[in-house]
């Protein structure tokens, strides 16, 4: 079956399947960031320590970001609609374990179980979207697709609190199960096995570097956060070995005729700029949700609850974002409006550095709405306008590419992140652990939910407040790591969406260096170049 055979009502139909598949992953990312708190809280939860919630969040993470691109090759051999019917049943099961795990180990090998599902998910949406719509119909049914991220954003935090506040932390995960079997019946009856008439190599040897790379790597970086030492073999020798396999991946990929992930894609100007300024994007916003929530229902008391609740405006911010930044981009041009948009996300994470345990919730509130509409602005156009680019004939794969690209940047922001709060926090923290007895002492020096506890546990409440205040200047110094780093993304994009003139006639087949138009994926491919101007998001 091709487009042209579909009606408009089941593209439509079809479309709002997608939409509930893709609100799954963005539902659960939301709902774990409520659940954090909980899950590091002695009595209600595991007893998680920050590097096992690190893990609990990067595990599904790193299962997602290096298992997509050999998701996008098994879509192409043996239908997307297998394969993301597949992931749903796995995501649904993993959920399932994750919601009865008796410990830290169990949530985090659970999480990347549904890291796997999540996986399978992703590429033969965005794939089934492509194959189901044309033309410019195809930019608005993105455009569309991309509003279930805000969505998710709003409906987790809130739905997770309301469980959290009558149930145990495991229903949180639970919920998943009911929007699996939904999403399931509509695949089952609406959905047609789009499959790419070209089979390409599962290419196992590029996924084992990817996941053992990527995996080392954010060990090394969530172990330094542990010891609070660089120097350190168990510090420095798996990053090390992470960045030697990542390069093998790298050069395996180069060298395979058929890549499941070519990075020749990223050696374009435009395309691979755009990828790394997004990657950069998701490291900021996945370090920046892991101090959101331990600030307001850590420092600030909040209950999970009223934690989701002032996590709205962000979400209300994307889902206004998106389309607003696609209008935007058809009438001026996506590097007018998607790197002053990148530029105002820095700027509202860097803002956390001047949050206190009692800056009034008004500001934070507006603060959020204007972080959400930002990040909303950029990363719809941004992202619209990448996957334009992409030959259909590799869907799938090519699809893969920039969103393994977004998860990389997630997975290491979660360890930076959770790494310089940790460390920070240890040097706050120890000038008020001189005079406490040593097994208190050593139970503090883990984390600030460690310490509330033992401060109310042992009667001393004045470590309580010096936790908070210890937490409140590691949230200020991690702020400003992740502001910098975001303003460098967008540096990188503003770069990679310079216009470049066109070579005069005489001297057309001179060397130039690389223009905005290069940006096809391979020499040959059916894929649109991204442009510049005015034209960008509007196909």
């Amino acid at each position: 079956m091709t487009t042209s055979t579909l009606p408009k009502s089941r593209q439509q139909l079809i479309l709002a399947v997608l939409m509930v598949c893709s609100l799954l992953i963005w539902l659960d990312n939301t709902v774990l960031s409520t659940t954090l708190e909980t899950l590091a809280d002695p009595v209600r939860g595991l007893n998680a320590s920050p590097a096992e919630l690190q893990w609990a969040t990067g595990s599904y993470t790193l299962a997602f970001a290096t298992l997509m691109f050999t998701a996008g090759a098994l879509g192409d051999r043996f239908g997307h609609r297998t394969v993301l019917a597949a992931g749903l049943v796995v995501f649904a099961a993993a959920s399932v374990w994750a919601a009865f795990a008796g410990d830290a180990g169990q949530l985090i090998a659970a999480r990347a179980a549904m890291g796997v599902g999540s996986a399978l998910i992703m590429p033969g949406n965005m794939a089934i979207l492509m194959w189901t719509f044309t033309g410019p119909s195809r930019s608005t049914a993105i455009a569309i697709s991309s509003t279930s991220a805000g969505v998710g954003m709003a409906v987790g935090p809130v739905l997770a609190g309301m469980l959290l506040d009558h149930f145990w932390w495991g229903s949180v995960f639970l919920v998943n199960v009911p929007v699996v079997v939904l999403a399931l019946l509509g695949i089952v009856l609406l959905v047609p096995n789009f499959r790419s008439p070209v089979v390409r190599p599962l290419d196992p040897a590029g996924m084992l570097l990817s996941v053992s790379g990527l995996a080392a790597l954010a060990y090394g970086l969530i172990r330094t956060g542990q010891v609070a030492a660089w120097g350190r073999t168990d510090v420095w020798a798996p990053i090390v070995v992470g960045l030697i396999l990542l390069a093998a991946f790298v050069r395996v990929e180069l060298r395979s005729r058929m890549p499941s992930f070519d990075p020749r894609l990223l050696t374009q100007r435009a395309f691979g700029g755009g990828n790394v300024a997004l990657g950069l994007l998701l490291f900021a916003v996945s370090a920046i949700t892991f101090y959101h929530a331990f600030y307001l229902q850590g420092a600030r008391g909040y209950s999970p609850i009223e934690a989701g609740l002032a996590g709205l405006p962000t979400a209300l911010g994307a889902i206004l974002g998106a389309p607003l930044g696609a209008r935007l981009v058809r009438r001026w041009s996506l590097r007018i409006v998607a790197v002053p948009a990148l530029t105002l996300a820095a700027l509202t994470m860097g803002a956390y550095g001047l949050f206190g345990l009692d800056t009034p919730l008004a500001r934070i509130e507006v603060l959020l709405l204007v972080q959400g509409l930002s990040i909303g602005m950029a990363l719809g156009p941004v992202t619209a306008a990448l996957i334009n680019t992409l030959p259909l004939e590799r869907a799938g794969a090519g699809s893969a590419v920039t969103n393994t690209v977004r998860q990389t940047g997630s997975v290491i922001g979660i360890a930076v992140g959770g790494t310089i709060m940790s460390i920070v926090y240890r040097h706050a923290i120890e000038p008020s652990l001189h005079d406490v007895p040593g097994p208190v002492r050593e139970q503090a020096r883990v984390s600030a939910e460690q310490t509330r506890h033992v401060a109310t546990t042992s009667h001393l409440p004045a470590l309580g407040h010096a936790a908070d205040d210890a937490f409140i200047h590691s949230m200020h110094v991690g702020a400003i790591w992740i502001m910098l780093i975001t303003l460098f993304g967008a540096a990188v994009l503003l770069l990679a969406l310079h216009p470049v003139r066109k070579p005069e006639p005489a001297q057309v087949g001179q060397e130039d260096g690389p223009t905005t138009d290069e940006a096809a994926p391979r020499p040959g491919a059916a894929a649109r170049p991204l442009r510049e101007g005015n034209d960008v998001g509007s196909r």
